[in-house]
Parts: C-alpha cells; sequence; structure tokens
C-alpha cells in the first residue's frame, strides 16, 4: 500500500527486532517532556519494547500492525486493535516532522473502519497531545498514570 511518498505495510515477525529499535529511540528521544531523561521512568516505559513481546504484538489476531517505510528504511509502526484501541504511534527520530506520523494515524483509521469500528481512543503522552489534538482527537476524560507518568485518554469519531 502507498500513502503518498511513504510505503506502508503489514508488519511482519522479522520487523520486531526493528520495530523494538525504533520504538526506543523514539521514547528516549523524542519523549523527553515526558520522561525528562528521568532512568525509573523511562525504564518502565521501555521494559516491555523487547523483540519478544513485540513479535507475540505482532501475531495476536487482535492487532493490525502497519508499519512504514521510506526508501526501505523502517520509520514508523503502529497498531489498532479490533476493539479500536490505538496502542502504538511511534516514529523515528529521524522522520520527525515529515508527515509520516500523520500518514500512520490515516492508515491506522482506516483499518480501524474497515473492521467496523466507528470510535478510536488512544492515551496521548504529552509531547503528542497537541499532534493528536490537530488531527482530530478529543479529551475523553482527565489525564491517567501510565508507566508512573501522565498519559490524556483520547477519542476520534470516524467518518466513511
Amino acid at each position: 500500500m502507498q500513502e503518498g511518498n511513504l510505503h506502508v505495510r503489514v508488519a511482519t515477525l522479522a520487523d520486531a527486532p526493528s520495530i523494538c529499535l525504533l520504538l526506543r529511540q523514539s521514547i528516549t528521544h523524542l519523549c523527553l517532556p515526558d520522561h525528562d531523561n528521568d532512568a525509573e521512568a523511562l525504564s518502565r516505559w521501555l521494559a516491555n519494547k523487547t523483540p519478544e513481546n513485540i513479535e507475540q504484538w505482532i501475531a495476536n489476531p487482535e492487532n493490525m500492525m502497519p508499519v512504514v517505510e521510506v526508501d526501505d528504511s523502517l520509520v514508523a509502526a503502529g497498531c489498532v486493535t479490533t476493539g479500536g484501541e490505538i496502542g502504538l504511534n511511534y516514529v523515528s527520530p529521524s522522520a520527525r516532522f515529515r508527515g509520516v506520523s500523520k500518514g500512520l494515524m490515516s492508515v491506522l483509521e482506516k483499518l480501524a473502519l474497515a473492521s467496523g469500528i466507528r470510535v478510536v481512543t488512544l492515551e496521548s503522552t504529552a509531547t503528542a497531545y497537541r499532534f493528536y489534538k490537530s488531527i482530530g482527537y478529543e479529551d475523553r476524560s482527565a489525564p491517567v498514570s501510565k508507566h508512573g507518568l501522565p498519559t490524556f485518554p483520547m477519542q476520534k469519531c470516524l467518518t466513511d
């Protein structure tokens, strides 16, 4: 599937190490306002970001996991569940501010719609909060704690 100049495809088990590295780099380098280089907070957030866990996420039939490549390099990974929860939307630091995350969110929303899902939910970081607002997500409830850090429950009603 092509989305603009991005190549979007379904993640495979062979992608797990690359996705793991991408998630870890994105969290470490792009989410500084969230973890503020606090070693404990960062450790908690990264604890489940292992190739083995990512293989399980990819293999889970309740997950739809696209990845984005630019010039054969993996630059983003996402996941939406069959229940409508967007659990991953991570972009490589090298691809930030290039429309990759917006393109990936469009793909995740299209996958949800194709599965009959009309409302998608997510928990935004402080770093991504304005981004999600800019693409139509609204606050669903007061902030909650995840990995000891505040997250912002959000939702969006999808239309065809």
